[in-house]
């Protein structure tokens, strides 16, 4: 089989406020964000590859049913993080923008493996909901 992480969804309290930290911390493009804004669309995402996005789902939208996925109530099933690999150029940049911010960087780590290997230099630094974000470089 050949499979690709298409989406993630991020339980989120607010969405602009989430959508502004992916879009101007981490520096993912949005998706849907004016169609969000507007109110044609149920939540913004942003883009984490050509092939990937990460939506940012309301909290209140979590207890009822999913109209899309009929799934009831999926909010607070735990992932401990979820791992961004960038260039070395963007991790450096992106640890400028989280200073920046004010967003703490909470953990660090070297020769850490992953997907495509070993890498150098890894942190650990929350979005405004808590979830936990991984950013990385290999070289």
């Amino acid at each position: 089989m050949d499979a690709r992480l298409d989406h993630l969804v991020c339980w989120v309290a607010d969405q602009l406020a989430s959508l502004r930290f992916y879009e101007q911390v981490v520096g993912l493009p949005g998706v849907r964000a004016d169609e969000f804004r507007e109110g044609k669309a149920a939540f913004p995402s942003v883009r984490v590859s050509p092939g990937t996005i990460l939506d940012l789902m309301a909290y209140e939208s979590a207890n009822g049913v999913d109209e899309g996925t009929g799934v009831t109530g999926s909010a607070g099933h735990p992932i401990n993080h979820f791992c961004l690999a960038v260039s070395r150029e963007d991790f450096d940049a992106l640890k400028v923008r989280l200073k920046q911010h004010d967003v703490e960087i909470r953990g660090s780590g070297t020769n850490s493996f992953g997907a495509q290997g070993i890498a150098p230099e890894t942190i650990y630094f929350p979005d405004p909901d808590g979830n936990v974000l991984e950013v990385r470089y290999y070289e």
